[in-house]
Parts: structure tokens; C-alpha cells; sequence
């Protein structure tokens, strides 16, 4: 009996070491009801791809059925903010006829989370990167971002959906 005593101390001690299933925690203050997420700001030639990664970041929130989602910064308990820096394209795959059929695409985003009650930032990330790859429409043969977007707007909208989901985990969950 007293030889499984350590055994027993070991095993109780591992399996309360504070891990967790991802995304099921919160990081914000349990006041925070409701969230401003204004319109992302877009320091990029490409029109329109702050809507679609603004929409993205609003559905990701509401979806957690926790908070209530509002396009403006008046009345809520957090506002979170976007700034699309950058928006990269490049070839990583080629076709038989030596074409770029396959890329990577990275955006860089500013990030932040505002505690409006507190008046403080709670979260933030001044170059939050997010990279995806996805096989081209058409295949092309230069690097045009803009090209891209336009021929594959199905895959700007998956890499949009995945980028909402990490950022609002790492709000959430404060990485």
C-alpha cells in the first residue's frame, strides 16, 4: 500500500496538469459580453479581401455562441481590430508545361484585443502570419496576387475561414 502511494501521487498530479481541449477555454473576463469588430483596415492593393477576412473573424466569434457580434465599436465590452499589411503570393508547384500550379499564399496581419471596460489591450500581435497553399484554378505563369484572388475565390475563402479560426483561438486562448 504505501509503495503505490508515490505511484498514486504521480498519476493524480499528471492528470490535473492544466491541460485542456483547445478552444474550449476563454481568456477574456467573463464581462465581456459584446464584441465591436469594425471593419478590418486593408494596407494592401487588393480590393475587398478586408471584408471577406473581417466576415470570417465575425462568424468565427459568433459561432462560439458566447458573444454577440456588432460591425462598430459603440456600446460593446471588447473590440478586436485588423490591419491586412501584406498579402503574399508564391509558386511552389509546377506543371507539365513548367506553369505555377500550386502556391503559397501568406497574410500578415495587425491584431489586437481591447478590454473597452478596462481600457487596455488585452491581446494583440503586430504581424500575425498565416500561410495556407492551395492548387490554382488556371494555372499562371507569374506571381500576380491579385490574379489569383480573382481566378480563386473559393481559396481565398478557405484561407480566410482558417485564418479567423486561429486568430480568434489565439484571442481566446491568449497565445
Amino acid at each position: 500500500m504505501l509503495r503505490a502511494l508515490p505511484v498514486l501521487a504521480v498519476g493524480v498530479g499528471a492528470a490535473s496538469c492544466g491541460y485542456a481541449l483547445s478552444g474550449r477555454g476563454s481568456f477574456l473576463p467573463a464581462y465581456i459580453k459584446t464584441l465591436g469588430i469594425p471593419m478590418f483596415e486593408n494596407h494592401t492593393p487588393f480590393q475587398l479581401v478586408e471584408q471577406l477576412f473581417t466576415q470570417k473573424v465575425r462568424a468565427e466569434f459568433q459561432s462560439s455562441r458566447r458573444y454577440t457580434v456588432v460591425p462598430s465599436e459603440d456600446g460593446v465590452d471588447g473590440i478586436v481590430r485588423g490591419t491586412i499589411q501584406n498579402i503574399g503570393l508564391q509558386p511552389i508547384g509546377l506543371n507539365d508545361q513548367q506553369l505555377a500550379s500550386r502556391f503559397r499564399i501568406t497574410v500578415v496581419m495587425k491584431t489586437s484585443f481591447e478590454d473597452v471596460k478596462a481600457q487596455k489591450t488585452l491581446w494583440e500581435n503586430p504581424a500575425l502570419s498565416f500561410s495556407d497553399e492551395y492548387e490554382a484554378a488556371t494555372p499562371t505563369g507569374g506571381q500576380n496576387v491579385s490574379a489569383f484572388i480573382e481566378n480563386d475565390k473559393v481559396a481565398m475563402d478557405r484561407m480566410a475561414g482558417d485564418f479567423a479560426r486561429a486568430l480568434v483561438s489565439a484571442i481566446l486562448e491568449a497565445f
